[in-house]
């Protein structure tokens, strides 16, 4: 299953998207659209196709068949700088420098619009700014990176890609290897861009909970195909889900929040007797 997301003209839209590596399929007829002001989020077992299909949003893994659509014209022919100016991305891996500021790393992100690098920036300085204070970042706007914390440089690395000033943000697992408080914050951080600030969100996640908490459209994919696309209370669905993970998983909708909750059930599942 593939098709549009929303009645809202797309901002990036991929259409029927083939993906491989050396000639072995990884994602078959992929199709999706990101909106201004919205997040969707990708979700799937480990091995469908989320962070390839990522990839190829973000124009870094060439599609065997199918097109890549910004703004509804074709990203084929914009050049990789041109590309950048509109859509940034997240990886899971990113080497991490030695000895450098907060400020200074957050200003790589202004890379696309500098001539060649060290040129002329006139809107750099208040891009990196409007970076740092939504990120949270000024207060350490100047320390080494080399003295944060996990949670900390994760938000360098967002206001990293919110100072290259793309309407397109897309990250990898953002909120892997950080605890509780700066797994909330980035969520928080990816809802405040999209609902205030009119930036279409796409991120890879592997926490369903997550997933129905922050994002406006689920992707649901195994084994490179799209099972399912739509409101989160449309594709997390018990029987859809448990199908898709091969694993019994409960659902049920939270009285207070009106958000999807989902439970895996393994063999040492304990469940406390309520009584009547």
């Amino acid at each position: 299953m593939s098709g549009a997301l929303t009645g809202k003209a797309a901002t990036l839209a991929a259409q029927g998207l083939h993906l491989g590596y050396h000639g072995h399929d990884v994602v078959a007829d992929a199709s999706l659209s990101l909106v201004r002001g919205e997040v969707v989020a990708l979700v799937g077992p480990n091995g469908s196709g989320k962070s390839t299909l990522l990839r190829a949003l973000a124009r870094l893994h060439r599609p065997d068949a199918g097109d890549l659509l910004l703004e509804g014209a074709s990203a084929a022919g914009l050049s990789p700088r041109a590309f950048a100016r509109r859509v940034t991305m997240l990886a899971q891996q990113r080497p991490v420098p030695t000895g450098v500021a907060v400020r200074d790393l957050v200003g790589y992100g202004r890379h696309p619009h500098r001539r060649r690098w060290g040129g002329r920036d006139p809107e750099g300085a208040a891009a990196i700014a409007r970076a740092l204070t939504l990120t949270g970042l000024d207060a350490m706007a100047d320390r080494s990176v080399d003295e944060l914390s996990g949670g900390e440089l994760q938000r360098v690395w967002v206001a990293t890609c919110l100072a290259q000033d793309t309407s397109v943000l897309l990250l990898d697992e953002p909120t892997t290897f950080l605890d509780l408080r700066y797994q909330v914050e980035i969520l928080d951080l990816i809802r405040d861009l999209a609902s205030d600030h009119d930036v279409a969100v796409g991120v890879v996640l592997h926490d369903l909970n997550q997933a129905a908490a922050v994002a406006d459209h689920v992707v649901l994919l195994r084994d490179g195909v799209v099972q399912a696309a739509g409101k989160p209370l449309d594709v997390l669905r018990a029987d859809l889900l448990s199908d898709t993970y091969g694993l019994r998983i409960d659902v049920a909708v939270d009285p207070l929040t009106g958000l999807v909750r989902t439970e895996p059930i393994g063999r040492h599942t304990v469940r406390s007797a309520v009584p009547v």
